[in-house]
C-alpha cells in the first residue's frame, strides 16, 4: 500500500542532554530523514517543559530549511489561540518566500503547556473573552491569501489543521486545509473515523493520521523502548482537558490553574513498536481501515541515536515490503 511517511519532531531533551543538544539532535534527524526519503518534517510547540527544546517552531523551522534541501518542513503545530493571526501569516510567508514549495504551517488549538506559560503568552489578550479558536483561523487563511501581510511569496505555505474532532475536520474542510488527526493522543477507532468522515463530507481531500511509532533491530528492543511511554489527560472542573507527559505535569496543571476538583486519567498510547517490517505491515493496516495516504510519526524515544535508527529502519522496511 502506498502513503507517504512524515515526522513530529519536540526536539526532546534526554537526562543526559541539554537544549543545544537536543536541537542539533532535531537537525540531524531532518537530514537523516531526507536522506530516507520522509516527505515533511514537523516541529512541535510546546512551553515551560524542562523534556523540550521546542517552544517555536517557526525560528526552527528557518535553521532546518537552512540545513536541509528538499523535505517540506514546517510546524506541527503553531498554536494559534496565543498569537496574532497577521503575525502568524507573515513568519510563514517570510519562510515561504526563503524556501519556496516546501513550507508547511500545521496549525493546532492546544495550549501546548500549563497555565502560567499560557497567561504569559496570552497576557495582553482580554481574559473575559477567551479567543475564539474558529475565527482565529479564517482571520489567518484570509491574510495568507490577502496582499496585506507579506512579503507575497510565489508559492504559499501549505495550511495543515492538527486535530482530534469531528468539529476539527469539519473546520479543515470549511478553509480548505489539510487536516492530520492527533491519533498519538487518541486512537479511538470511532472519533478517528468520525473525525475523518467529517472532513471528508466537508469537501476535505487531504487527510492524515499522527501516530506513535518506534522501531529497533528486534520486537523486543523496540518494546521494551517504548514500554514507559504514558500520557496523562487532566480535566479540570470546568470541562477543560489537557494531555500531558507525566503525573507531576497533571498536577501542576491543576495547582496553576487554581483548580481542585479535577479528575487525571492515565493511559498507555497505543505505540506502533517492533521491526522497520512490523511498523510497516501496522501502517498498513491502518492506511486500509481510515483511507488516509500519510502518517505523520511521533516517536516518543529521546535518544538521538535511536531516533535515527528508528526511521531508518521504518524506511527500510517500507522498501522491503515494496520489493
Amino acid at each position: 500500500m502506498t502513503y507517504l511517511l512524515s515526522l513530529l519532531d519536540k526536539s526532546p531533551i534526554s537526562e543526559r542532554s541539554d537544549p543545544e543538544r537536543a536541537l542539533a539532535d532535531s537537525v540531524a534527524y531532518a537530514r537523516h530523514a531526507e536522506r530516507l526519503g520522509y516527505h515533511r518534517f514537523w516541529l512541535a510547540e510546546h512551553h515551560g517543559s524542562a523534556e523540550v527544546a521546542g517552544v517555536a517552531p517557526e525560528i526552527l523551522a528557518a535553521w532546518v530549511l537552512a540545513s536541509t534541501d528538499r523535505i517540506r518542513v514546517g510546524s506541527g503545530g503553531v498554536m494559534l489561540q496565543h498569537y496574532s493571526p497577521f503575525k502568524v501569516a507573515e513568519s510563514f510567508k517570510l519562510l515561504a518566500a526563503l524556501a519556496p514549495d516546501r513550507v508547511d504551517l500545521g496549525v493546532g488549538r492546544a495550549p501546548g503547556g500549563l497555565p502560567q506559560t499560557t497567561e504569559a503568552l496570552q497576557a495582553r489578550l482580554d481574559k473575559s473573552a477567551p479567543p475564539d479558536f474558529a475565527a482565529l483561523a479564517e482571520a489567518l487563511e484570509g491574510h495568507l491569501t490577502g496582499d496585506l501581510a507579506r512579503p507575497l511569496p510565489r508559492v504559499a505555505p501549505r495550511r495543515i489543521l492538527l486535530g482530534g474532532s469531528p468539529e476539527s475536520g469539519a473546520l479543515a474542510a470549511r478553509l480548505g486545509w489539510e487536516f492530520v488527526f492527533a491519533g498519538h493522543f487518541n486512537g479511538d477507532p470511532a472519533l478517528i473515523e468520525a473525525s475523518l468522515g467529517a472532513y471528508r463530507a466537508g469537501g476535505g481531500q487531504a487527510a492524515a493520521l499522527a501516530v506513535h511509532a518506534f522501531a529497533a533491530s528486534s520486537t523486543t528492543a523496540a518494546r521494551d523502548a517504548v514500554r514507559e511511554t504514558r500520557i496523562f489527560r487532566i480535566t479540570l472542573s470546568d470541562g477543560r482537558a489537557v494531555n500531558v507527559r507525566s503525573r507531576e505535569q497533571a498536577e501542576s496543571f491543576a495547582r496553576q490553574a487554581g483548580d481542585t476538583s479535577f479528575t487525571i486519567r492515565e493511559t498507555h498510547p497505543h505505540v506502533i513498536a517492533g521491526t522497520g517490517e512490523d511498523v510497516r505491515a501496522e501502517l498498513d493496516a491502518l492506511a486500509a481501515r481510515f483511507d488516509v495516504t500519510e502518517f505523520v510519526l511521533d516517536n516518543p524515544v529521546s535518544d538521538g541515536t535511536a531516533r535515527r535508527l528508528s526511521i531508518e529502519l521504518i524506511a527500510t522496511g517500507a522498501r522491503r515490503a515494496a520489493a
